[in-house]
């Protein structure tokens, strides 16, 4: 009997070595794998597999972009700080949005949004750029190709009568838009467009905006000698 309770002593005593060394080669294998994803540089951004995309435009500056990436280059991609990046590239002039994904082992994938110039804004003896949110995108001696002209002072106080106006350029589709010329809008309520063949369409407020283009499209269609149409109540056009 005392053989055999010596026997099974011995017998748990190595069961406790052995799953105390099964334990420290566990923390030990997960340990070195923690240090080689998060502190080596076996899987850090190489600057070589960074790919910006939608930051070759003008209104971005496209040079500060591949700096904040690349200042990351020689990070582990599991540290690298992707929300404050993002943060700081969205800060810059130009940028609606970005996105970032890590490409292992080593590389990374910076989607750039671009905002996108709707109208130019007489300002002196330039023109001011801005998207359909009223962001400024930068300033030019002329008006670029293809963007209408909105007449509407860059002052707070007409702010709500620009941003109605940029609303109803943003609504318009490619082929209607393109045929645009001015823009004018004395309050919110009373945005109007010239098409470059002197066709005069009255929008009233940027309010149901999809319903009053399918009227002007409709209007546009039936043809006529028409000099101006009135959409600001979609339900009762007008037109002379």
């Amino acid at each position: 009997m005392a053989d055999r309770l010596a026997e099974r002593s011995a017998m748990r005593r190595h069961r406790s070595w052995r799953t105390a060394l099964v334990v420290v080669l566990v923390l030990g294998l997960v340990g070195g794998a923690g240090w080689v994803v998060g502190w080596s540089d076996l899987l850090a951004l190489d600057a070589e597999e960074v790919t910006v995309t939608g930051a070759d435009v003008p209104v971005v500056d496209g040079e500060r972009v591949h700096e904040i990436v690349l200042g990351a280059a020689g990070t582990p991609l599991l540290r690298l700080d992707t929300a404050g990046m993002a943060a700081e590239i969205r800060s810059l002039r130009g940028v609606k949005d970005v996105t970032l994904a890590r490409s292992w082992p080593h590389g990374l994938g910076v989607v750039v949004v671009a905002r996108e110039p709707v109208a130019a804004v007489p300002d002196g003896t330039d023109y001011v750029l801005l998207d359909d949110e009223g962001v400024r995108l930068g300033r030019r001696a002329g008006v670029p190709e293809g963007l209408p002209v909105v007449s509407v002072p860059l002052e707070k106080e007409s702010a709500r009568a620009l941003q109605a106006a940029l609303a109803v350029v943003a609504a318009l589709p490619p082929g209607l838009s393109a045929r645009v010329d001015q823009v004018s809008a004395r309050t919110q309520d009373d945005v109007e467009t010239v098409l470059r063949d002197g066709l005069s369409i009255r929008w009233g407020g940027a309010d149901r905006l999809p319903l009053k283009v399918e009227v002007v499209r409709t209007l546009r269609a039936v043809g006529g000698d028409v000099a101006v149409i009135d959409v600001s109540s979609p339900e009762l056009p007008v037109t002379r």
